[in-house]
């Protein structure tokens, strides 16, 4: 059988994990510079915990895992009317009581509201790790995929928002990444429904809406008229998605279309305010990264509740690289009210596609050992492995060869993985206290006192 990986993952070379753990280890160090600690949930959740959370599309891309022992034979007719209950999209505990997390927003919610007597309120949470979707795999979209997500749980406070900006401005700036970081308010959208109908259409409204991007207007307002609006419903969130001009005018014309609905005033109130803020600290900084209000961004997910963000990279064409949003009730879908929250969440997966794309790694990230020692023979290599040690403990990376062989062929493994010196040190350099180093990449040869050595590579 010819060997394969299941479609949608990917294996990680140590070249392709330099510059992923680079992006990792950024956005972490910013995280923690803003307070969050870290935090890490199973893979798999029980699937009453996921299912219903992310709307009607989203529960249909959650990976459920079987149950063991399906192949008993004494439970065939039960197992078989469980499937078909499974393949109509419902859920059954006979079959599936499992399922691989879709997102870490909702383990997080589960965790609060599991640990909530021991945790100290606001908490703020950083995690990392990788989650699943039954998703049809393309450019910047996978299966099996890495979230980086920052919440913080207790606290209705918008300064959060604020500082959740901000971290996206720090993290792609440090990462030399432009972008522009897209804002809306589900308030304002709730007022958009209120005017198609009610609440109710509010799923379908947003669901729609979302798609914009990918679908275009026409194709939007077809699937709006078949969920049920009428034409001058549809017209009005036409009119609602067409709104232009400045973030400034754009609030202006929202406060002309909704100066009858408290809600709708209420969202706009708080992009006010979490823009005014920001752009007040932008100003006295060296980012040019903006925040733009963008009535088309909905994200159509069931627990978002106020601002909603998206990330996209500039100069590029690739989805969003970052999202989230607030989400004051999430806790209460466990059955823990009164518990407000708001997150980001960065696409890893993505954001390395993207600084593929604009050569944004540095070339620093690729160092990996820094010196071969030849293997000159059994007695000498007691030899060697001290003075490895003595270099290893100076933070220097150094390999030594694994068997006595030809020169050529030593130098040629050296030389496969970009290893800048190579250290020989036979007998005689063992009796006389030295060891010849090669710089490869310049062919210089240098015979050194071992103190100088390990003065000199241990820099």
């Amino acid at each position: 059988m010819k060997p394969s990986i299941p479609q949608g993952t990917r294996d990680f070379s140590a070249a392709v994990l330099r510059k992923r753990n680079f992006i990792l280890q950024t956005i972490r160090s910013v995280f923690e510079t803003y307070g969050f600690e870290p935090l890490e949930t199973p893979a798999m959740e029980n699937t009453e915990t996921l299912m219903g959370k992310y709307g009607e599309e989203g529960d249909k891309l959650i990976f459920k895992i079987l149950n063991n022992g399906l192949n008993n034979p004494d439970k065939r007719e039960t197992v078989i009317q469980d499937f078909n209950a499974v393949l109509e999209g419902k859920t059954n505990k006979g079959i599936t009581e499992r399922a691989l997390r879709y997102d870490l927003t909702i383990p997080f919610a589960r965790y609060v509201a599991m640990n909530q007597g021991q945790l100290t309120f606001p908490f703020k949470r950083y995690q990392m790790q990788p989650v699943w979707r039954a998703d049809r795999p393309q450019r910047g979209r996978y299966r099996e995929f890495w979230q980086c997500d920052a919440d913080v749980a207790g606290s209705a406070a918008l300064l959060h928002e604020v500082e959740l900006s901000l971290i996206y401005t720090n993290v792609f700036n440090k990462l030399n990444v432009p972008v522009e970081i897209h804002i809306n308010n589900r308030k304002i959208l709730g007022a958009l429904a209120a005017v198609c109908g009610g609440e109710d259409m509010m799923m379908d409204i947003t669901i729609a809406i979302d798609k914009l991007d990918k679908i275009g207007m026409e194709k939007v307002k077809d699937e709006l008229i078949g969920k049920g609006l009428s034409m001058e419903q549809v017209d009005a969130v036409e009119s609602f998605i067409s709104i232009a001009g400045s973030n400034e005018e754009k609030l202006q014309q929202l406060e002309d279309m909704f100066s009858h609905l408290p809600l709708g005033k209420e969202g706009i109130n708080e992009l006010q305010t979490i823009l005014g803020s920001f752009n007040a600290i932008q100003g006295n900084g060296s980012s040019h990264t903006q925040l733009l209000v963008d009535l088309s961004l909905a994200r159509g997910l069931n627990y978002y509740t106020g601002t909603i963000f998206e990330v996209k990279a500039l100069g590029v064409q690739m989805g969003s690289i970052g999202g989230g949003g607030r989400y004051d009730d999430l806790t209460g879908l466990f059955g823990v009210k009164g518990i407000a929250g708001v997150g980001i969440s960065f696409g890893v997966d993505r954001i390395y596609d993207v600084m593929e794309e604009l050569t944004a790694f540095p070339e620093s990230i690729q160092k990996g050992t820094t010196a071969l020692f030849f293997n000159t023979g059994v007695e000498e290599q007691q030899h060697v492995l001290g003075v490895a040690e003595q270099l290893r403990s100076k933070g220097v990376s150094c390999e030594i060869y694994h068997e006595q062989a030809k020169f050529d062929k030593q130098f040629k493994y050296a030389e496969r993985k970009n290893i800048p010196f190579v250290v020989i040190i036979g007998s005689k350099e063992i009796e006389a206290g030295t060891a010849l180093v090669k710089e490869l990449a310049s062919g210089t040869q240098t015979e050194m006192k071992l103190e100088e050595l390990l003065k000199g590579l241990g820099k």
